[in-house]
């Protein structure tokens, strides 16, 4: 170790005696995939363009939007057959969506960084070299070669979903397909997918002079427009310029409320035994009974509100009712909170998940923000058993908290706010190359 090194690990120690064995390294590039800067603004088109959906009327960005911190702003929202953003958003009474996502938006930041190898609420996608794509996913066989990442692969997931952005097969030929398991292919939904957008020739022509393989618009396939996607996010939301930042860069020291929060989040509350390491994640599964609200995760077959998380994917009992860890940048932006969206407030949430067992019977419903929508949202929570069997899942020890402590444990959250990446980098196009719409705050 050199010297300048060790003397700055000794002064870092000195400020923070509590935290200086337990704080992570900070952020750098190392820990990063490159981007290449013309790929990236490519997926920003991609990303606000309506085109990539059955219906051509939603976005990646209709349900992760900078407004509202890469998510929507809402519990469980709708895709395909919604109208507005945040919680403007509303059923089109022209096109009813047939029920809600039924799980929380998750934000963005920081997907572009290695370590981010197992995605969404579930993990139901991940890496895995032993798998031909290099991936294991639902769709097993169905999985084509080609993603970058898995970041690529997951932007393939919501085109395939009818509540996000695929619709009805009664409305289009992209659900359709789904519908009838058609998914790879030239004649397949990603492979039409792809016709669309190399229809048009400001697509056509960026691939073309992107991709050494793409010699003319006939050979873009889906996978190179999520590689395009992929690198916007990564691009666009990289997020390591928060105060917390500055902290762990031993530029600053935090003092006050936010100081306690700190202590408390690597000492007594326990909170870093989960949220670890630079993006304050450990990509691991654990059951913290987050109440259940919306639709659930049900196959066709299937008649429940249920979402037992993790199980669906290992059908371990051990799984049941596990969710991942979200990392926490940006988290006082990203509410509502939970794999199903049911705390509005953080304070509130990090009550309740301190003590998640009890806190579930006395669960505020209020604590969501739904959209008016008619369906039974509660199914769950009005049943004391669902409920009995959420809470006994839940392995962690309760942590007893003052309000004082809380409210300082927030205010140690809002240092992983970072300027930089909630206004990105390339920012909302102005138009898209399609010509449709793109998703704006009014």
């Amino acid at each position: 170790m050199h010297l300048s090194t060790l003397a700055a690990l000794l002064t870092f120690a000195t400020a923070h005696p509590l935290a200086a064995q337990q704080l992570p390294a900070p952020i750098d590039d190392s820990l990063y995939s490159a981007v290449d800067l013309e790929e990236a603004k490519l997926g920003q088109l991609l990303f606000y363009d309506p085109i990539l959906s059955g219906n051509r009327d939603t976005a990646c960005a209709t349900c992760h939007h900078p407004e509202f911190g890469t998510s929507d702003g809402v519990s469980l929202s709708f895709g395909d057959g919604g109208l507005g953003l945040g919680e403007r958003r509303r059923a089109d009474i022209k096109n009813m969506p047939e029920e809600r996502i039924p799980r929380n938006s998750p934000s963005l930041f920081n997907l572009g960084a290695r370590e981010f190898s197992v995605l969404f609420h579930d993990g139901r996608l991940e890496a895995d070299a032993t798998q031909p794509s290099g991936l294991r996913t639902p769709l097993d066989a169905d999985m084509v070669t080609g993603f970058a990442s898995v970041l690529s692969a997951q932007t393939m997931f919501p085109v395939l979903s009818r509540d996000e952005m695929a619709g009805s097969h009664r409305e289009n030929d992209i659900a359709r397909l789904v519908r009838q398991g058609i998914i790879t292919g030239e004649d397949g939904a990603w492979g039409q997918l792809a016709r669309r957008v190399a229809s048009i020739k400001a697509y056509a022509d960026s691939f073309t002079a992107l991709y050494p393989h793409v010699d003319d618009p006939d050979d873009i396939a889906f996978t190179d427009i999520s590689n395009a996607i992929a690198a916007f996010i990564a691009f666009e939301w990289r997020s390591d310029t928060a105060p917390f930042d500055a902290v762990l860069r031993d530029e600053t020291a935090l003092e006050g409320q936010a100081k306690l929060g700190m202590e408390l989040f690597y000492g007594a509350a326990n909170c870093a035994s989960c949220h670890a390491g630079p993006f304050l994640t450990d990509h691991g599964f654990h059951a913290m009974g987050a109440p259940q609200i919306g639709p659930g995760k049900a196959a066709t077959f299937e008649a429940h509100h249920k979402d037992e998380g993790r199980f669906r994917v290992t059908g371990r009992m051990e799984d049941l009712y596990a969710f991942r860890t979200p990392s926490l940048r940006n988290i006082a932006l990203t509410a509502p909170y939970g794999h199903a969206g049911g705390h509005r407030d953080l304070g509130q949430f990090i009550a309740d998940h301190a003590d998640p067992a009890r806190s579930l019977a006395s669960y505020d419903r209020a604590q969501a923000v739904l959209p008016d929508f008619e369906g039974d949202d509660f199914a769950v929570m009005d049943d004391p058993q669902q409920v009995a069997d959420i809470a006994a899942a839940v392995r962690a020890e309760p942590v007893d908290l003052t309000a004082n402590e809380i409210a300082a444990l927030v205010a140690f959250l809002d240092t992983m706010t970072d300027p930089v990446s909630l206004s990105g980098r390339l920012g909302i196009p102005e138009a898209v190359p399609s010509g449709l719409t793109v998703p704006r705050v009014d």
